[in-house]
């Protein structure tokens, strides 16, 4: 039977390569929504899906968009972790009343199951790897929405038997990410500043580490669950590689070695609230699921400077601030106030 997966944030970039991934299957019909806060128009397959220009945040129009959908994979959000610290009600609206809205639309529309994507900011400052039975210890605005977002679900199954599970990415990148967003993505940024002959902005000494999760790696899980037969309503896992953390110093040479640019590094003060080590396990949904990961840091950082150089050229692209902080105080990052980026 052919299913129809609904995507919440299909322009961005975990929901437009699951919804290519999809429809080169021929399993499924695929249909979704986006506001294109944090998504690219570009990225969605028009002639293929059912597509709904709306805000989850409306709850009528998502309900009516959501009305045939057999699975909701649930992308969107304002995925903005340092932003958070000093614009917590745009995001806290954005995650906690969205995912209650998209939750509430599935149990109006008796959907199957709601595959909600969380992040590793859950964990906070904790020792890593993350693994799954810790306990949920955000640090930042963003990362305790996203807790409130997973205890609205848990009532919502508790009260009225929503079936749902969690998938938890850590630092998803690849071809289709908003590159010229200065609030995120720290690899599309360094990319984009190398093209343009600029220098790379490092927060506090680059001594952080992260771990870098190609989109395709990611989605490999999420079609895992999707076609699962396995009771996992309420279950949370790790996805993306492990054991691949990277210090951001060392992330941005290795981004200038693809860009074939030696980059100047200007350091700025840490980001407020911003966790010094940040990585994830992914050996329970490996175990559960014979899940594996198999695309470098090195092939995804080549792939996306080949795009974006395809998208704009060799000179890369302006960055946009399109989004307005709620308050500024004195340790507000001076690369958001003064548009530095």
């Amino acid at each position: 039977m052919v299913e129809n997966v609904f995507i919440t944030g299909i322009g961005g970039l975990l929901g437009s390569t699951l919804a290519k991934r999809l429809l080169v299957s021929g399993n499924y019909t695929v249909s979704g929504c986006d506001n294109f806060i944090g998504g690219i128009e570009s990225n969605i397959p028009y002639e293929h899906v059912n597509f709904h220009n709306i805000d989850i945040i409306d709850y009528e129009k998502l309900k009516n968009a959501m009305k045939d959908a057999d699975v909701v994979f649930h992308a969107a959000a304002l995925p903005y972790e340092g932003l958070s610290v000093f614009s917590p009600g745009m995001v806290a609206q954005s995650i906690v009343h969205g995912t209650t809205n998209v939750a509430s639309a599935c149990l109006h529309n008796n959907v199957r199951l709601l595959i909600n994507c969380s992040s590793m900011a859950r964990y906070g400052a904790q020792t890593p790897p993350f693994t799954e039975d810790m306990p949920r210890s955000p640090e930042d605005p963003y990362g305790l929405s996203k807790v409130q977002a997973e205890e609205q679900l848990e009532l919502l199954h508790k009260l009225h038997g929503l079936n749902y599970v969690t998938l938890v990415p850590h630092n998803v990148i690849g071809v289709g990410q908003r590159y010229y967003d200065p609030f995120r993505n720290v690899v599309g940024i360094m990319i984009n500043r190398c093209l343009q002959n600029k220098e790379i902005i490092v927060y506090g000494d680059g001594e952080q580490k992260r771990s870098f999760s190609n989109v395709r790696d990611c989605i490999r899980a999420v079609i895992t669950m999707i076609d699962s037969e396995r009771d996992i309503c309420g279950q949370v896992y790790n996805i993306g590689p492990h054991e691949n953390e990277i210090s951001i110093k060392d992330l941005a040479y290795k981004v200038g070695h693809h860009c074939n640019f030696y980059p100047r590094i200007k350091h700025f003060p840490d980001r407020p609230a911003e966790v010094k080590n940040a990585f994830c396990s992914s050996n329970k949904i490996m175990k559960e699921f014979n899940y594996n990961t198999d695309i470098t840091t090195d092939v995804t950082i080549h792939e996306m400077v080949s795009w974006i150089k395809n998208e704009v050229g060799n000179n890369g692209k302006p960055f946009e601030y399109h989004l307005e902080l709620e308050f500024i105080r004195e340790n507000t990052p001076k690369t958001w106030t003064d548009k530095l980026i």
